[in-house]
Formats: structure tokens, C-alpha cells, sequence
């Protein structure tokens, strides 16, 4: 009676596992929906999908909304691109809001733009809906020295054809900068930029600034006008000091030079003195000089002196 039980229990629990490996790999319930949805989706289909480890629910639901949409789409090419590492449904939602749109997005530019990196739900939103992209504060110079400080808002709209391949938001923001920067600075005062910022706008799109993005400019408009500082006095001032740092030290030079010169004129006149006695001696020995002669010099020497000392308490 034991043995019994136990071959039930065992032969139930073989059963139970059957069929839970059964409804794993055929999904029933989705197969249903399916057909209840008037899709046809084979279970082999179904069980292949299980096989190559693909989730049957990531394709059918998409394939069920594109098929109430009105839009035929092949369940191999939806299943290949969940193996690309795609995103199935988002590509799905995008084909249908460019369908309402009436956008053209044909499957292999969508699903290019999916495996690209890019949201193309997203991209299909922008189309149909732009964005406004705001620049940071970007500072230029006008020729009259005045630094100005600008800030932009720029309205794009996504450009379907070069989203795979185009630039991002990053380019539209330093184009955009650059832009500015040469406006302002090709404005002779910094007031003409204060009382027509429009200009600046002109100037930026006239240079078609959206090309070889995934970007059209629509607009950009200055929101932020400031006046930052006087660049231009800023550099007068720094080239005068630096035009007396230079004139000081070639003061300096010449000083030095000066001193060097004094000194090299006393050393002179001390070794001229330095032969004095030696010259002395020489014309005792030969008797060109007496000592009456030498004695008379001296008394003189000490009379011019005298008179100059003299001369200068008197002063």
C-alpha cells in the first residue's frame, strides 16, 4: 500500500514538472491572446523563440500593437532585432507615433537609429513636438573692449534622416557658442549688442549651424544679456605695467653698468696713484728730481688743500 503512494506521488510530481516545462516553453496563454488579437503566431514559432532564449511576450505585444495600428511588421525581423540587442518596443511605439504623425520611418531606419544608441521613441517626439536646448553663459568681447556675457535658447526639431550618423546636442551647443562669440565680437560696441540682441540670432542662423547633426534649428532666441568687465582697459592696464616692468629694468641695466664703469674708473685712478712713488724713486735715482724740488711740491699740494678746504667751509 506504501509502495503504491509513493509511485502516485512520484508519477504526479513527474506530471506537475511536464507540465510546467510544457507551458514554459509553449506559451499558451500569449498564443491565445494572439489569435484573439486576429494575429496569427504559430506555437512552433512560439517554442523557437523559448529555444533561442527570446522572451515570446517582447515580440507578440509589440507585433499585437503595430497590428492594431494598421502596420504589418514581420515577427523574424522583430525577433532578429531583439537579438541585435534592440529594443523591440520602443522601436514598435515609434513607428506607430511617426505613422500618426505622418512621419516616414520605414523598419530598417528605425531600427538603425534603435541599435545606433539612440531613443527613437524619443527622436520621433522631438520631430513632431521640438525641444528647447539652453546654452550656458557664454562670454564675448565687442571691439570697443566691453566684455558681454549672452545666453540662448535654442529650438530644435529632431531630423529623422540624420539621426544615425548626426551630431548631438553637445555640437547645436558649442556651434551656438561659437556663434555668439563671433557676433558679439564683430559688433563695434557692446551697446549695439544691448539695444539689438536679435542680431546675434540673425548672425548665428545665417551660418547654418544645424549641419551634420541629428538637429534642425528652428530658433534661437537670447534670453540673458549682460555687460561683464572692461577687457579692453584690463589689457592697456596690463601692457603699462609691463611696459614699466621693462623700462625699470633696463634702468636697472644702465645703473649697474653706470656702477660698474665708476669702478673700473677708481680702480684706474688707484693703480695711476700706485706708481706715483714708484715714479718718484725712479727720478731721485736718476736725478731728474732734488729733494728741494720734491719738498716745494709737496709744501704746494698742501696750500692747494688748504684753500680747497677752506674754500668749502666758506660755502
Amino acid at each position: 500500500m506504501d509502495a503504491g503512494i509513493v509511485t502516485l506521488a512520484i508519477v504526479a510530481a513527474v506530471l506537475f514538472v511536464a507540465l510546467l516545462l510544457f507551458f514554459y516553453f509553449v506559451p499558451v496563454g500569449l498564443w491565445i491572446t494572439a489569435i484573439f488579437s486576429g494575429v496569427r503566431v504559430s506555437l512552433g514559432t512560439l517554442i523557437g523563440m523559448r529555444l533561442r532564449k527570446v522572451n515570446p511576450a517582447d515580440i507578440v505585444r509589440p507585433y499585437i500593437s503595430a497590428s492594431k495600428a494598421g502596420m504589418p511588421l514581420d515577427v523574424g525581423q522583430m525577433e532578429a532585432h531583439h537579438l541585435a540587442g534592440g529594443n523591440v518596443g520602443r522601436v514598435v511605439q515609434a513607428l506607430i507615433s511617426a505613422d500618426r504623425a505622418n512621419i516616414p520611418l520605414p523598419w530598417q531606419r528605425a531600427t538603425a537609429i534603435d541599435l545606433a544608441g539612440r531613443d527613437v521613441l524619443e527622436a520621433v517626439q522631438v520631430s513632431v513636438n521640438p525641444k528647447v536646448i539652453q546654452t550656458p553663459r557664454v562670454a564675448a568681447v565687442a571691439k570697443d573692449g566691453i566684455q558681454v556675457v549672452a545666453v540662448a535658447r535654442v529650438t530644435v526639431r529632431a531630423n529623422i534622416e540624420r539621426l544615425v550618423g548626426g551630431a548631438g546636442e553637445e555640437t547645436i551647443i558649442a556651434r551656438v557658442g561659437e556663434g555668439t562669440v563671433s557676433a558679439v565680437g564683430s559688433a563695434m560696441s557692446h551697446k549695439q549688442v544691448l539695444e539689438n540682441p536679435d542680431q546675434i540670432s540673425r548672425y548665428v542662423l545665417e551660418r547654418g549651424l544645424d549641419a551634420g547633426t541629428a538637429y534642425e534649428i528652428l530658433s534661437i532666441d537670447i534670453a540673458d544679456v549682460d555687460v561683464g568687465r572692461n577687457i579692453g582697459a584690463e589689457l592697456q592696464t596690463d601692457q603699462a605695467e609691463a611696459d614699466k616692468r621693462i623700462a625699470q629694468a633696463k634702468a636697472e641695466e644702465r645703473r649697474a653698468m653706470a656702477v660698474a664703469q665708476e669702478q673700473e674708473m677708481r680702480a684706474r685712478v688707484v693703480e695711476a696713484e700706485a706708481q706715483v712713488p714708484l715714479a718718484l724713486a725712479d727720478a731721485f735715482r736718476s736725478g731728474r728730481l732734488g729733494v728741494m724740488d720734491h719738498y716745494r711740491m709737496e709744501n704746494l699740494q698742501a696750500d692747494t688743500t688748504m684753500r680747497s678746504s677752506l674754500a668749502r667751509n666758506e660755502g
